[in-house]
This record gives C-alpha cells, sequence and structure tokens, in this order.
C-alpha cells in the first residue's frame, strides 16, 4: 500500500457515503474522545454509530461504493479499511440512537460532520468501563478517557 493510513479521509468518505443514502450517524470512540478533549488520543480506528433502524446491507453497500473494503461483520457492527489503509468501524447498537438523534456538527476541511455530545460521550464510555465482559484494557482506555473528558488533561509544558 503506498498510501499511509488517514483516519480523515476514511471519516469524510464514511459520512459523505452514509449522507448519501439518508443514514443518520455520528462520530464517536477515540477520536471522537480527541476531538472533545483537545488531546490527540490514539486509536485504532475511526467509529461511526449508526441509527439501528437503517438497513445494515444499505451502509454496506454505500461504503463499498465509496471504496471501503468489508473487512467483518458482527451482531452490533460492520467493520471496513478505507483506500487508504484506514480502519472504520460502523456500530448498529438501538442504545446510541438517541445520541445520535442529539449529535452536534463540527467542522473537517470544510465539511459539516456529526460528533455525539460530550456528555453523551462521557455516558458511552461509563458504559463501557463497567461492563464486566469488557477486556481489562479496553475497560482501563475507557476510565482514561473518562479523564480526559472530564478535564483532566496534560499541560503542554508538563514532564515525564
Amino acid at each position: 500500500m503506498d498510501v499511509a493510513p488517514d483516519k480523515v479521509a476514511a471519516l469524510l468518505d464514511a459520512a459523505a457515503a452514509l449522507e448519501r443514502i439518508g443514514a443518520r450517524y455520528a462520530l464517536v470512540g477515540g477520536v471522537a474522545v480527541g476531538i472533545h478533549s483537545g488531546v490527540p488520543r490514539a486509536t485504532l480506528d475511526v467509529d461511526l454509530s449508526v441509527l439501528s433502524r437503517v438497513s445494515r446491507a444499505q451502509a454496506i453497500d454505500a461504503l463499498v461504493a465509496e471504496g471501503f473494503q468489508l473487512t467483518g461483520e458482527f451482531a452490533h457492527s460492520v467493520n471496513f479499511r478505507h483506500a487508504s489503509g484506514e480502519p472504520l468501524q460502523l456500530v448498529f447498537d438501538p442504545s446510541f440512537d438517541a445520541m445520535i438523534e442529539r449529535a452536534e456538527i463540527f467542522e473537517v476541511r470544510g465539511r459539516a460532520i456529526r460528533i455525539v455530545s460530550l456528555a453523551d460521550l462521557i455516558a458511552m464510555k461509563e458504559r463501557a468501563a463497567a461492563d464486566p465482559s469488557r477486556r481489562r484494557s479496553k475497560a482501563l482506555r475507557d476510565r482514561a478517557d473518562l479523564a480526559l473528558l472530564r478535564g483532566d488533561v496534560p499541560g503542554p509544558d508538563e514532564g515525564w
């Protein structure tokens, strides 16, 4: 692959594909944590939550038509790889529907993108951190995300 993975391009292309089919969505996960906290957050993929009533088949077709490669389907999510190599996950969870409806707009390269509100992202992270079936390393990341989202942000001059 000659192109470096590109989170922004994957986000913009996925949003465009979902908007073309009229699917409501919101950015969630590590990228959303970074935006809301103002601190870049390492994450493996771009996570978009899609209203659970959206046809999974239609969403898959829209992303594939946009150049994404389908890499896996699970009970509540579908995984893709963007042409740049960036992984992307679509989440279909009815418990996120109200949060998607309340999503806010932020601008990326002149495009309006939907993102869950800070309060809703905190609620998502609290739910994930408290899930006893969640892998310990993921639960620890969720707790660290909660600290960032609540303002425990390192200063630019802080040392180790």
